[in-house]
């Protein structure tokens, strides 16, 4: 939310501008997600794949990372802008301004803050090591610099804040303007992060106890939460992975432990606020980093190239795409690039031909089975993709496209003719009025190459269009069968039966 406002709007210079347009947008994620949930399109967040998301949060990550930089270094003038060129260019360019006494203090919190979190990520026993991390750092930072207040001018502290509970910001509110556009995409942006982010924790905790999570109920449920935070002075927000981690290896079992957490931030917000005086602002940034360094799911990227290297370029595409463009747009590819990949799957399915494997009736796909055997004057696809008008023209050219290089194989082995194309409809799990037309325009192509076109095992409903489209009827007795065992005996047998 900070990079997008920040691009347009500079808090300094407009603080109340920019603080109306945080409500605002915290407004419309909330009324967004709300919407999604009361709707029941829980499932546009699928859409938003793993590979596209681990792209996503790793740069996302780095971008805010480097944003820490003008905390780290003690800069001044620092670029508004989020890509990583003219961040590195603002950091090079101030070099006058870097501090060395920003560097030694940020640097040394920044390493115990990420030896804690290594430390608890290799003994989960001692998650409250990485939890109190942060605390301690604010403590022991705030005491050093209020110790030597007289020696460390040069560094940043946050000075006085405002005792007492959030003012109400339902006043603030922006719905009419110039930058109510940039609100709402924002609003939009934050709130699919925060959704899937929150879903995404909800699902992990409860596949560790075993119990179900509503994904619409949990979208109404973070959707109201922000609209009522858009009016309590709020930003947007969502179900913290590691506030639930937290809760979760403490043994909490129930919202009591939310209402004790509330009550610690309830007392700090009226009592505590004047003891963060000399807070220096170094050690903030050295906490954003090592909590935004969690979102690097390295290993994640890696296992990524090992299995599937579209879903890994999907993810390069989406990180490079934070990184030298923009948050949103960035976010924009991740989705597209999902969506592409959902439709090159539908419209360029995978074909196999199969074999049997010996002494079984079991037909498996050649290039997996080494043992699997070809049976003679046969040749035996398999489709792994409903029959959609998507892809039904690329089943047709592919299926007439193995029957030739069958013949081709057939003829410069000398071994017997192709009679007959066997198609196995095991894993195709829906058809179309294209896929129906589709195969009874192949039956009469192979029909005219004297070649018999045999359908396999069509499941429930797709038998059920293929019977009430009245294709069966050109198939004939010998068109359609079972399994592809009975297929071949019943074929095999019939051919040794003609004279």
């Amino acid at each position: 939310m900070g990079s997008m406002l920040s691009e347009t709007v500079s808090f300094s210079q407009d603080p109340i501008l920019y603080l109306k347009l945080a409500f605002t947008a915290t407004f419309f994620a909330g009324l967004f997600q709300s919407s999604l949930g009361i709707l029941r399109l829980g499932f546009v967040i699928d859409f938003l794949s793993k590979a596209t998301l681990v792209g996503f949060m790793a740069g996302a990550a780095i971008i805010v990372s480097l944003q820490q930089l003008k905390g780290l270094l003690g800069i001044v003038h620092f670029t508004n802008k989020m890509q990583i060129t003219p961040v590195l260019i603002s950091v090079f360019k101030q070099r006058d301004e870097w501090s060395w006494q920003n560097l030694l203090l940020g640097f040394s919190f920044l390493l115990f803050l990420l030896t804690t979190r290594h430390i608890s990520l290799k003994k989960p026993k001692l998650f409250w090591v990485s939890a109190a991390a942060p605390l301690t750092s604010v403590i022991l930072s705030t005491i050093f610099v209020f110790i030597l207040r007289n020696k460390t001018h040069k560094i940043a502290i946050i000075g006085e804040l405002p005792k007492g509970l959030n003012p109400p910001s339902s006043n603030m509110l922006y719905f009419n303007g110039p930058y109510l556009a940039l609100a709402i995409k924002t609003g939009l942006v934050t709130g699919i992060l925060s959704l899937t982010e929150g879903i995404a924790v909800g699902r992990t905790f409860a596949a560790l106890k075993n119990y179900q999570v509503d994904g619409n109920k949990e979208m109404m449920a973070i959707g109201l939460m922000n609209i009522a935070g858009s009016c309590s002075s709020c930003y947007v927000t969502t179900g913290s992975f590691s506030r639930s981690a937290v809760n979760y290896n403490a043994g909490a079992q129930t919202a009591v432990s939310n209402i004790i957490m509330a009550s610690a931030v309830l007392v700090t917000l009226l009592f505590l606020m004047p003891l963060f005086y000399y807070t220096p602002n170094v050690v903030l940034a050295a906490i954003i980093i090592t909590a935004v360094v969690g979102l690097i799911d390295y290993q994640g990227a890696y296992k990524l190239w090992k299995v599937d290297k579209l879903d890994f370029l999907a993810c390069l595409c989406s990180f490079f795409g934070v990184w030298f463009i923009s948050v949103p747009l960035g976010l924009g590819i991740a989705v597209a690039i999902s969506v592409f990949k959902i439709l090159l799957h539908v419209s360029r399915p995978n074909t196999l031909v199969l074999g049997n494997i010996p002494g079984t009736p079991i037909f498996h796909s050649l290039n997996q089975y080494r043992e699997a055997l070809r049976i003679p004057s046969f040749v035996i696809l398999a489709v792994e993709s409903p029959i959609y008008f998507a892809n039904s023209t690329y089943l047709q050219e592919r299926i007439l496209r193995w029957v030739r290089e069958e013949e081709e194989r057939v003829k410069a082995n000398n071994e017997s003719t192709l009679k007959c194309i066997i198609l196995d409809m095991t894993a195709v799990t829906a058809i179309d009025t294209s896929g129906i037309d589709t195969l009874y325009e192949l039956r009469k192509v192979l029909d005219k190459r004297s070649l018999q076109l045999v359908l396999a095992n069509p499941v429930g409903n797709v038998m059920e269009k293929l019977h009430q489209s009245n294709i069966l009827d050109s198939f004939g007795l010998k068109g359609v069968y079972l399994s592809v065992g009975e297929a071949v005996a019943d074929i095999s047998s019939s051919w040794k039966a003609q004279p």
